[in-house]
């Protein structure tokens, strides 16, 4: 292909005009059950898949759609980098499910990047690095996140067409997320005697 000048297109307008409220960061619409999207194998659409993240959570409180966010942010970092889907022409799809107690997300890509099939028949699950959250690991923190903070999360165990997904209850009571919640915002301080006036 013949050389061509960067442009700067503003991302919103890749978007499908029938998609475009998936984006918007408001529940403004009627509360969906399933959400999907493909999105470009290319870091620089990370902002749309973060914005697509945020309108799946509208309806939650700021520490659930961060959470949620910075989860599935994962899920695309790891099909960018791991998978097919990261090369030129790439693409991976984000699939979000509302349940009951919590949403589910499921990314899916084009397989593995080095190649790597099982035999029919046999499975090969992911598994989070041990060392992933250790601060001084150079690979590995993105299941480690997830493994660490989802309420639980799985993938298909076929590395050629592989799909990851994980579930966030609502409730984020008990998770560490939650716990580590409870330890920013700290007890509530004691009011003092003129309180009982």
């Amino acid at each position: 292909m013949a050389d061509l000048p960067d442009v700067t297109v503003p991302l919103g307008e890749l978007v499908r005009p029938r998609c475009r409220h998936y984006f918007t960061g408001r529940s403004g619409r009627a509360h969906f059950r399933t959400r999907r999207y493909d999105f470009g194998g290319s870091p620089r659409y990370l902002p749309l898949v973060r914005a697509f993240l945020n309108t799946c959570a509208a309806d939650r409180d700021d520490d659930y759609r961060y959470l949620f966010t910075l989860l599935g942010s994962e899920l695309a970092n790891n099909a960018l980098d791991h998978s097919h889907s990261g090369r030129p022409f790439g693409v991976y799809s984000l699939t979000c499910e509302r349940i009951r107690d919590g949403l589910r997300l499921t990314c899916r890509d084009q397989g593995s990047r080095d190649g790597t099939t099982v035999p029919f028949g046999q499975r090969a699950h992911l598994r989070a690095a041990a060392d992933g959250l250790d601060l001084s690991a150079e690979s590995g923190r993105g299941l480690a996140l997830i493994d660490a903070l989802a309420t639980c999360w799985g993938d298909n165990g076929i590395p050629d067409r592989r799909q990851v997904w994980f579930f966030l209850a609502h409730d984020l009571t008990g998770s560490l997320w939650g716990s580590a919640t409870a330890e920013r915002t700290g007890p509530d301080p004691d009011p003092g005697p003129e309180a009982d006036l």
